[in-house]
């Protein structure tokens, strides 16, 4: 627990350095550690050192460890991975909030999934940021389709956007782009003001582009063990 608060605290004072310089105050950012491949017990670890929001990209270990480490009041679960249309269900039943919805079938699966008296689930509208289609994340110039589209189902709320940074360009005009993108989505849903970007290599280029969630993992969660 002392390496996991030492390792918390200085991403915080990093953020809280990064959102200074450029004029922004370090409360406006939601910090999301990224726990993939550890155990849940690393989530309890994390919510007695104050942590609130923790983020998952595989489905089945995502679910797992939801029912693992059970209800913890305030704790909020991001889905930040690529979703396919039969997980949704599953995924839907264990997130607070789906930051990878890229397409309207994706949507409208998610939509579909909600049993009666559920919450209205929060989303965000991932874009690729390359010109690789293969990467996640819909065209730029699908966004505001599919934004219309995801704001007509009343069991979603969209929120925002989302995005991960391209490898072969450096991050911040990349970022700055995702700025742009994010003005098209309020032009639909006018209070829809989230923007998640930014890991633990390029979150002060993300903080200095608008960004109001941060995914962070081994930063903080240290190195990732090794997958059975």
């Amino acid at each position: 627990m002392t390496d996991l608060a030492e390792r918390l605290a200085a991403v915080d004072a990093q953020i809280a350095d990064a959102a200074r310089a450029v004029g922004r105050d370090a409360s406006e950012l939601t910090r999301i550690v990224v726990t993939k491949f550890h155990p849940a017990s690393l989530v309890a670890d994390l919510y007695r050192l104050g942590v609130r929001d923790v983020g998952e990209n595989r489905q089945q270990e995502f679910s797992r460890k939801v029912v693992e480490v059970g209800a913890l009041e305030g704790l909020r679960w991001h889905f930040i991975g690529q979703a396919q249309t039969n997980k949704a269900r599953a995924i839907r039943a264990a997130a607070s909030v789906v930051h990878s919805v890229d397409r309207a079938r994706l949507a409208d699966a998610l939509h579909h999934a909600a049993d009666d008296g559920d919450p209205v689930l929060d989303v965000l509208l991932q874009v690729n940021l390359t010109d690789d289609p293969g990467r996640g994340g819909v065209a730029p110039a699908e966004l505001e389709a599919l934004a219309t589209h995801a704001a007509q189902l009343p069991s979603l709320r969209v929120r925002g956007v989302m995005a991960v940074a391209p490898l072969d360009e450096p991050p911040a005009p990349a970022f700055e782009r995702l700025r742009r993108y994010a003005d098209t989505v309020r032009a639909v849903v006018p209070d829809a003001d989230w923007i998640s970007a930014g890991m633990t290599a390029d979150f002060a280029e993300a903080i200095a582009a608008g960004a109001t969630h941060l995914r962070i993992g081994s930063a903080i969660t240290g190195p990732r063990p090794e997958r059975g």
